[in-house]
């Protein structure tokens, strides 16, 4: 596929990675021709030093007859203009642009091939608000994805010394709980992941990912860790976007409190909050987090630009008596240093944003791609379209399926129903399969799969 990214930041970067590593002919447009050279000199793929709205420019990148174009410069305006332009001068199939302002994205009919045509819209801030929702909801996880529409969730915990399924075989689980179907996906012992089968055995601080139908999510995570009680009292560094959407998503069934240093914000979201209270002030002042009682809150979060404030903050939290602490992290090396020990969690919107991303850039029928573990593995959803003579899947037993090394299937969803992956569960049309690689160098191999021959047409 031949694929124009506009914007070499860590987003754009990190995307022709992923893509660039997969047999794709991948270009890049900045304006940073540094940036631009050092992608360059990594990574298999062609550079144009421009701005990426340019008609002059996307002709150089080789919008003629490229498949599909991805905005994800720093500008909203950049971005709508770029598809503006490959629709109109260069007819280019796929545009996607990543909008971050919230008074575009608002607007019915904006985004039209009548009006400004782009055919998706990536939207960090909303992406990152989803994904720490589900984490409040879900106390203990460290990560949790929702698939078909959030009929089954793959979680990420550490198992726990004490754990009822510590020290225990995987074919374990059934016996503890014979009334509730799920699956370990993966599992990551020191960094390096480890394909589950029966025999393998829980040890503690695993990280183990599991898949399960949502009612069930907490029943299995509590075979795994002592299960944490609700949240109830949560403080947000940073009244941003990001801040301000969680607040407004949780604040009905939560206590809910902001730290802003903008007194013009401040007077924003009290305006704009319902039940949220508002504190003006800095998140790294000590005596304001006693006088708020930081020791009596559930869950800190900050939620800011400045990744160095974010980290201080939640240290000072922990430090204080938050009885758990997330961390917006902008700097991807940053994670692995900090996650597990007094910051619980580090969320990378970056990785939040790709795995959007890929999820419309993958060949087959792929409707989303979520990376598992700050991109060491993949969790992917495909749906399995054709029949028997046109399809590699249907109507096969997943033992029968020629799966890449490092590949599992995890579940299977079928209309309403979740149906947890045997080896003589067979697929049927219209399926959405959850499968799970930890060698991403196979991802073409899955696609391939979900490939539907030219006999099904």
């Amino acid at each position: 596929m031949k694929i124009i990214i506009l914007g070499a930041g860590q987003v754009g970067g990190t995307l022709a990675e992923h893509l660039a590593s997969e047999a794709n002919d991948i270009t890049v447009v900045d304006t940073d021709g540094e940036r631009l050279r050092d992608l360059g000199d990594r990574l298999d793929i062609r550079t144009v030093q421009g701005r990426g709205s340019f008609p002059t420019v996307l002709r150089q990148a080789g919008a003629d007859d490229a498949d599909m174009l991805v905005a994800v410069t720093n500008s909203d305006e950049t971005n709508m203009v770029a598809c503006q332009v490959a629709h109109t001068l260069f007819h280019t199939p796929t545009k996607i642009a990543r909008v971050r302002e919230a008074a575009y994205l608002t607007r019915a009919g904006l985004f039209d091939n009548d009006a400004i045509p782009v055919d998706v819209l990536i939207s960090p801030e909303q992406v990152v608000t989803n994904y720490i929702k589900r984490l409040i909801e879900h106390p203990g996880a460290l990560q949790v994805i929702d698939f078909a529409e959030g009929k089954a969730q793959l979680v990420a915990v550490r198992a726990y010394y004490g754990g009822p399924l510590v020290g225990q075989q995987l074919r374990q689980l059934r016996e503890h709980m014979p009334n509730v179907e799920t699956r370990v996906a993966a599992i990551f012992r020191r960094d390096r992941a480890i394909l589950p089968q029966g025999d393998t055995v829980i040890e503690a601080d695993d990280e183990v990912f599991f898949i399960a139908a949502k009612a069930n999510i907490r029943a299995v995570m509590g075979e795994m860790r002592r299960l944490d009680e609700s949240y109830k009292r949560i403080v947000i560094a940073g009244g941003g976007q990001i801040g301000e959407r969680l607040a407004e998503a949780i604040e009905s069934r939560y206590q809910v409190k902001i730290i802003e240093m903008s007194p013009a914000r401040c007077r924003y979201l009290s305006d704009n909050l319902d039940s949220t209270v508002v504190l003006q002030g800095s998140a790294s002042d000590r005596d304001l987090l006693l006088e708020e009682n930081i020791a009596d809150a559930d869950i800190f979060l900050a939620l800011t630009n400045d990744d160095e404030a974010n980290i201080m903050s939640s240290l000072l939290a922990k430090r204080l008596g938050a009885k758990k602490v997330m961390t917006i992290i902008n700097n991807p090396a940053y994670v692995d240093l900090i996650q597990g020990g007094d910051i619980d969690i580090a969320i990378s919107p970056q990785l939040a944003t790709i795995g959007t991303l890929l999820a419309h850039v993958r060949r087959g029928d792929i409707v989303s791609v979520h990376s598992l573990r700050r991109g060491a593995a993949e969790a992917i959803e495909a749906i399995a379209h054709g029949d028997a003579k046109s399809s590699k899947v249907i109507g096969k037993a997943i033992r029968d399926i020629g799966l890449p090394p490092g590949t599992t299937i995890g579940a299977i969803i079928r209309d309403e129903e979740v149906l947890i992956a045997h080896d003589d569960t067979t697929v049927q049309t219209g399926d959405h399969v959850i499968l799970f690689l930890v060698d991403k160098k196979h991802i073409r191999d899955v696609e391939k799969l979900f490939h539907v021959g030219l006999s099904f047409f």
